[in-house]
């Protein structure tokens, strides 16, 4: 059993929901990830998320474009992503990391690369935007046999194959995007979620983690009476923004704390 499938199995049998933040690499600082993976963790984080920097990041909003901007320009590439997570494993080998990214910092380091060197660094789970589950068959493939799930994206649009091949390529959990449209400009409506999910759990018996659109405890509390996990980034982003980085990881803690504790109220 995969860290991401035991993380799932532990809560379910708790009778709690996931709560998965992003943040992204490199941002604010390159020191600054390593105390802001730890700090989410101790707020109460079950599985985490790493932006990979990127330069054109499609499905992303203006706060998470910012923030791969500033990561890019500290000098982040996928390299120095995932040393950052060998250095976060040194003191947490069991939650379990998640990477979110593009095709093609990937490409450019070489799929067999790149498996090998996320195995090695740790990492549980990735999230490649413009990767379409019926065109990556052999990176499918290759992750799942270095242990290594690969979670896609669904969406409000997205037609009855699409969902068939997710549940038939994914593991780990299955990412329902909320609404229409990039990261961090909507607020999510739990209604139209809780109405849409039970198609997706016809098709799929993994975990269904929802993001795009939850800002604070009770969007989390709200969207989670029908999904697994709630996800979380675009807000957490904007407070490492407002912070800087003096002051980011109290700031992440602080806005955490509140969802984790509405989460399991």
């Amino acid at each position: 059993m995969s860290r991401i499938a035991g993380r799932f199995a532990t809560l379910k049998a708790a009778g709690r929901k996931a709560l998965i933040p992003y943040i992204t690499a490199g941002d604010p600082l390159p020191a600054s990830t390593v105390p802001l993976l730890h700090a989410l963790v101790e707020a109460g984080a079950d599985i985490l998320e790493i932006g990979v920097p990127f330069s054109d990041p499609m499905a992303d909003g203006p706060a998470i474009q910012r923030s791969s901007e500033r990561a890019l320009k500290n000098g982040i590439g996928l390299s120095d992503v995932l040393n950052l997570v060998i250095d976060f494993r040194k003191k947490d080998s069991t939650t379990p990391v998640v990477l979110m990214g593009y095709a093609n910092p990937i490409e450019a380091m070489g799929v067999e690369k790149f498996v090998a060197a996320a195995q090695a660094a740790g990492i549980d789970g990735v999230i490649v935007v413009d990767y379409p589950p019926e065109e990556c068959a052999p990176f499918v493939e290759r992750c799942r046999k270095s242990g290594i799930d690969v979670i896609f994206l669904l969406a409000p649009t997205s037609t009855d194959e699409r969902i068939r091949s997710v549940a038939l390529a994914g593991s780990g959990y299955l990412y329902y995007v909320s609404l229409k449209g990039v990261t961090g400009v909507k607020n999510v409506d739990a209604g139209e979620v809780a109405a849409h999910l039970p198609k997706l759990r016809a098709a799929s018996t993994l975990p269904i983690a929802v993001g795009f659109g939850i800002k604070d405890a009770d969007s989390a509390r709200a969207i989670a009476k029908s999904a697994d996990a709630v996800i979380i980034g675009s807000r957490i982003v904007q407070e490492i923004e407002s912070a800087g980085a003096e002051h980011a990881v109290a700031r992440v803690k602080a806005l955490i704390a509140p969802i984790r504790k509405a989460l399991d109220a």
